[in-house]
C-alpha cells in the first residue's frame, strides 16, 4: 500500500529501519558559507540531529552545495551530484542566487519543475527550501517573487517546502537568535546559530512530512508546506 505521507519513500525507509540517505543540494547556504567550519553547516548538523532523534547511526546527509550556483548551474549537476548518489531524499535549497543574477523567472520555474521531475522519476523524495531572510535579498525587487515561486511549485507538485524566510523571521521575533547569531557579517549567509536552528527545524519537518511517530509535536505547526492529500 502506498504511503499517504508527503515523503512516501522516506516513510517506507523509516518504517523498515533501513539506512536513510539524504542529499542536501543547493548553493552557499547548503555548502555552509558563513559557518565557522564544515561541521557547523546545516547538512552536517542535520545528520547529527536525525541520528539522535531516530536513535540510529545509519543516517547519511551528503553535502552537495556549491556557493554561487543558480538554477542553471544546479541543473547541470543534478544527475551526477544527486541522482547518481541514489538518495532517499533530496533537500533542494534554491532561489537565492537567481534574483541576484537576474535569471528569468520563467526559466527558473521551468528548470526547477524539470529537476523535481527528474528526481521523482528516479524514485527520490524531494523537499524544497526557499531563500533566506537577509538584507541582501530583501533589498532586491525579485527576492520575494522567487521565494513565492518556490512555494507555488511546492503546491503545484505536492512537494514540501521549508519556508526558511519565515523560520528566520520567527527565530528573530521570538528571541531564539540574535541577528549576529543568525547571519554572518556579510549580511547574506547564515552564521553558526542560524545553521544550527535550521538543521533542528528541518529534521523535525522531514520527520513530520514522512509521518514519523518520532517527529517532535512542535513541528506540526511549523511553516512547512505539505500539500499532498
Amino acid at each position: 500500500m502506498r504511503s499517504h505521507a508527503a515523503l512516501p519513500h522516506v516513510a517506507a525507509v523509516l518504517a523498515a529501519r533501513e539506512s536513510l540517505r539524504i542529499v542536501a543540494f543547493g548553493s552557499s547556504s547548503t555548502e555552509g558559507i558563513g559557518a565557522s567550519s564544515r561541521s557547523a553547516s546545516y547538512p552536517s548538523r542535520l545528520e547529527a540531529n536525525l541520528k539522535t532523534i531516530l536513535q540510529q547511526e545509519t543516517v547519511t546527509v551528503v553535502n552537495r552545495g556549491v556557493g554561487g550556483d543558480d538554477v542553471d548551474d544546479m541543473m547541470r549537476r543534478i544527475v551526477p551530484d544527486v541522482v547518481d548518489s541514489h538518495p532517499d531524499l533530496v533537500i533542494w535549497q534554491t532561489g537565492s542566487n537567481d534574483p541576484l543574477r537576474h535569471v528569468p523567472l520563467g526559466r527558473f520555474i521551468e528548470e526547477t519543475r524539470a529537476g523535481i521531475a527528474t528526481m521523482h522519476r528516479a524514485g527520490i523524495d524531494v523537499v524544497l527550501m526557499e531563500p533566506q531572510y537577509c538584507a541582501t535579498l530583501n533589498g532586491t525587487t525579485d527576492g520575494a517573487t522567487f521565494r513565492q515561486a518556490v512555494r507555488d511549485l511546492g503546491t503545484e507538485l505536492h512537494v514540501p517546502v521549508i519556508r526558511r524566510f519565515s523560520l528566520m523571521q520567527r527565530w528573530l521575533a521570538s528571541g531564539r537568535l540574535t541577528p549576529a547569531q543568525l547571519l554572518a557579517p556579510d549580511g547574506l549567509h547564515m552564521a553558526d546559530g542560524g545553521y544550527a536552528a535550521l538543521a533542528e527545524d528541518v529534521a523535525g519537518e522531514i520527520l513530520a512530512a514522512a509521518g514519523a511517530s518520532s517527529a517532535p509535536a512542535a513541528v506540526i505547526n511549523s511553516p512547512v508546506i505539505s500539500p499532498r492529500s
